[in-house]
This record gives structure tokens, sequence and C-alpha cells, in this order.
């Protein structure tokens, strides 16, 4: 929707932008850390930091300041009142049933795919990610299959602003290719990525569409790769149809 300028707080949007400067290499932070990550002022990053403290969702030992759990609240908010996952929830469950494998429900939140649903199979050890995870779009199959569905200047700008970073040998780091990828998740309507993350962890995914033919997120699987390893065709012969069918079934009541 279209905001004026008039209705916009900058305060509460540079509150939000000092949260989100620490991640896992920068858990802790000093005002000056902070403000380089932000853009801010040192004098003004350190008093949303200080305000942070305040009001509980940041510690600090004088000099430097992280996090404190309270902030879990801001994504939990997401989670207990956001329609789509609680909608989407039951149908991953069946599919775990049926099929016996870890899937998820996740979207993308600019160049990160957000995992907000998912539901184990009956398997002691579980993998893929649990709710809440957020991993860059290249190299998780969400990530494809989600920018499969954008328009090709919309895709064009995106592959621009994105950082290809390395994870494994096999993560695809050039953008060229990584547009291939997409290319082909377009022409399937999924895609399957192998070690791009993870050694041994092979994924599949699919865009979930709404009523409207608007993308809303990718419903997907994290698959080991036992030794010899089970081909592509098998793997989409196993768990293809079972998910068009509920990608289908959702698209209907979206």
């Amino acid at each position: 929707m279209d905001i004026e300028r008039k209705d916009i707080i900058d305060g509460l949007g540079k509150g939000l932008r000092v949260i989100e400067a620490f991640d896992e290499e920068h858990a802790r932070l000093t005002a000056s850390e902070a403000a380089a990550r932000t853009g801010l002022t040192r004098t003004a990053a350190r008093r949303y930091l200080l305000s942070l403290v305040h009001f509980g969702y940041a510690n600090s030992d004088g000099k430097r300041f992280w996090l404190a759990p309270r902030v879990l609240r801001l994504g939990q908010s997401y989670l207990e009142a956001a329609r789509l996952p609680r909608l989407v929830q039951p149908f991953v469950q069946r599919l775990a049933m049926e099929c016996g494998e870890n899937f998820n429900f996740s979207v993308l939140d600019d160049h990160m795919v957000v995992y907000v649903a998912r539901s184990n199979s009956t398997r002691m050890v579980s993998i893929g990610f649990p709710v809440g995870s957020r991993v860059p779009a290249h190299v998780v199959t969400p990530g494809p299959a989600i920018l499969s569905t954008f328009s090709e200047e919309r895709l064009e700008t995106w592959l621009a602003q994105h950082e290809f970073n390395a994870f494994t040998p096999r993560t695809t780091t050039d953008p060229a290719v990584f547009l291939r990828d997409v290319h082909g998740a377009r022409d399937l309507g999924y895609w399957i990525t192998e070690q791009q993350l993870t050694q041994g962890l092979r994924g599949m995914a699919m865009p979930l569409m709404d009523r409207k033919g608007e993308c809303v997120g990718a419903i997907g699987t994290t698959l080991p790769m036992p030794v010899p390893p089970a081909s592509r065709d098998e793997v989409v012969a196993r768990l293809l149809p079972r998910m068009r069918e509920t990608v289908q079934v959702l698209r209907d009541v979206l």
C-alpha cells in the first residue's frame, strides 16, 4: 500500500534497523559498530541501544550491547497472528505423514528464505530448518522456486543486489548459473538442489500460488542423500505428485 510520508515515524524504522544489525557474526556490538552497520550516527545508535535495554529488548555491560530473549516476541507475534502459516500447517503435516519426510513452508524476505511452518516425519532423526530460520535464498530450494514466479525485470534487479556467498564447494555463486536454475524451476514448476548449504542434503520445493495467481511462498522438503544417493528422478517420482496435489488444494483456499 502507498503510505503518505507524514504518516511514517522514522524513529521506529531506525530502531528496527538497530535490532537487525545483530546477527551470528555480530552478536555483540558497541555503539560505534552499530552506527557503522545501520548508517546512523554514533550518538543516535547509542540512544537506540540504550532504549532497547530500557524496554528489555537488549542487555549491555556498559560498552557492548546484545539482544535479550524478549526480542523473540517480535517474531513470535507474526507466527501467532499470521493466517498463512496456520493455514498451511495441517497440509504440510499431512505431506509428512504420507511421504515419511520432513516438509516445510517458507516465504521470501528480500534476499532471505524464512521458514514459517514445518511438520516432521516419523523418523527418529529430524533434518531441515526449524520455524524462524533465515537462510540466503540462493542456497535453499525455495529460493529458485519462489523467484521463478518473478517477472524478468524484477528478477534481474534481485540478482544485481544479491550476495552469492559460498557455503560448500557445490554452492552456486555465479549469478548467471543461478538465473539458469531459476528459469529451470519456472519451466518445471519445481526445483531440486543438492549440497548447496550443507554437505549430504538435498532439497526440493515448488511455489505456492493463491487464487489470484500470486506467489505466497513455497512448499518444500529437505532430504538426506544416502550412499549411493537416490537419483533425482526417483525423488521426483515419489514426492512430486503429492506435493503438486497439496499446492493445488491450497491454491483453492488461499
